[in-house]
């Protein structure tokens, strides 16, 4: 009520219309509290939704390791065929480089290569114990010949 006074005050011109915007002005509805923002509902709907979009993205990243696709660019030269660690930080790898095997030594900050064989050179024998035990042995002779 007062705005319309002060309009009125302010604008003369404002005087011709004011009979509607009193009008207007007690027409209106009384003042109607807002609901409260936080409820037992919302919270729980919150919740809900949260553990649905954690979920959704677990599934996904589940599906993408699953799927293991080749990336782009690797050209399928250079695959690994076998890795063993030898230390906390160091590993000895098996690669395979179109016909040819490399025995490569990887340690922080450097990979070296260890010996060269023609594809197919290791035994097949199809057990992983006997694998283990003529890598031991073959990397026990790498070892002694880099030693003497």
């Amino acid at each position: 009520m007062q705005s319309i006074r002060r309009a009125i005050f302010m604008f003369p011109a404002a005087a011709i219309f004011s009979p509607l915007a009193l009008a207007a002005e007690t027409a209106r509805a009384a003042y109607v509290p807002p609901p409260t923002p936080v409820s037992s509902g919302s919270v729980v709907q919150v919740i809900v939704s949260l553990l649905l979009v954690l979920a959704a993205v677990m599934a996904v990243a589940w599906v993408l390791k699953r799927i293991n696709l080749p990336r782009p660019g690797a050209g399928n030269v250079l695959r690994v065929i076998s890795g063993v660690a030898v230390g906390q930080r160091e590993r000895v790898v098996l690669l395979e480089v179109n016909d040819t095997w490399l025995v490569v030594g990887v340690a922080p900050g450097q990979v070296r290569t260890l010996h060269t064989l023609p594809k197919g050179m290791l035994p097949a024998d199809g057990t992983p114990a006997a694998e283990a035990k003529s890598f031991r042995s073959f990397l026990q002779q790498m070892r002694e010949k880099r030693n003497a």
